[in-house]
């Protein structure tokens, strides 16, 4: 598992441990970061460039797609729902509440696990949130900026 995987698998665990759910929960997955899979997609390139060594490794290549982050999720936790990654410059509060409250109220899924996974070199952040239609917490917003702000 690349870097990125790791930490959204580890994020999730930590919810969705703590909400219970099991496979038969309609739980869908939206997650976003800003550098992509940049981190592994340079690993996948520099095996590429290496000449005396030249030869892609498929299990690289694999994680060169930030969508594989809720494949490993999806496979641990047996969820067979709904799921999406997209690339924002910065954690987007709003994207992130209108596209759940979406899935919500189409009745496309029970729940939904949101976050924010990136993971560049070094420097890595992880927020990571479930919600649904009988949440403790109401979903707004600015109860997302004030979370994810005050994450640390």
């Amino acid at each position: 598992m690349d870097n990125l995987s790791k930490l959204a698998f580890l994020g999730a665990e930590y919810v969705l441990n703590a909400t219970k759910i099991d496979a038969d929960d309609n739980v869908a997955i939206v997650l976003t970061n800003r550098a992509s899979s940049l981190d592994t997609d340079r690993k996948h390139q520099g095996s590429i460039q290496d000449k005396e060594s030249y030869y892609p490794s498929p299990a690289v290549f694999v994680y060169t797609l930030p969508n594989i982050t809720i494949g490993e999720i999806s496979i641990k936790h047996q969820l067979k729902s709904e799921n999406a990654f997209f690339i924002f410059d910065a954690f987007n509060a709003d994207f992130l509440h209108a596209y759940a409250s979406s899935l919500l109220e189409k009745e496309k899924a029970e729940s939904v696990l949101c976050g924010w996974v990136d993971y560049d070199g070094e420097a890595y952040d992880c927020f990571m949130y479930m919600i649904s239609k009988k949440g403790q917490r109401k979903h707004t917003t600015n109860e997302l900026k004030n979370l994810y702000k005050n994450k640390d």
